[in-house]
């Protein structure tokens, strides 16, 4: 019995170890992730799963971190040939029901001027604001470049 209690509660621990989502309301907020940037890079790109298993839309208003100097919300827009990246002031729309990924359409946090290089593993303390959720705690994880694809959890319902 007492194994079974043992191996029970490392179970429980590594669980929650991996475990990379998090949970304000109806909202429910799945892998936010940084791509792991070169050396000296003035920024880092940000991405995650949001879901709004509540009746009403809810708009993500902003991200704010002390691991950088601040963070905003863009989209990468090509124009004549040419990209650029378009601040989103009005924030994201999370309709209710559905969910959205900030990395789909070229959307993206910008971590501006981070306070030291984040390598492959690291974790970033980060609070997503939302307007009716309120500030959300969330850790984002560095990982490769090109995890930024989304999560490939489309239906998820918490």
């Amino acid at each position: 019995m007492h194994r079974f209690f043992i191996a029970t509660a490392f179970a429980l621990i590594a669980t929650s170890v991996q475990a990379h989502d998090f949970n304000a309301g109806s909202i429910y907020v799945d892998h936010p992730m940084i791509e792991e940037a070169p050396p000296n890079a003035p920024v880092l790109g940000g991405y995650v799963a949001i879901y709004n298993n509540g009746n009403a839309e809810d708009r993500l208003v902003g991200i704010d971190s002390p691991a950088a100097q601040k963070v905003e919300l863009h989209r990468s827009v090509v124009t004549d040939g040419i990209a650029r990246m378009q601040p989103m002031t009005d924030g994201i729309l999370v309709p209710a029901g559905s969910s959205i990924w900030v990395g789909a359409d070229g959307s993206h946090a910008m971590f501006v001027k981070p306070d030291r290089r984040y390598l492959l593993g690291d974790e970033v303390p980060a609070v997503l604001v939302f307007e009716k959720a309120g500030r959300v705690d969330v850790t984002f994880k560095v990982e490769e470049r090109s995890s930024a694809e989304g999560p490939g959890h489309e239906d998820h319902t918490q």
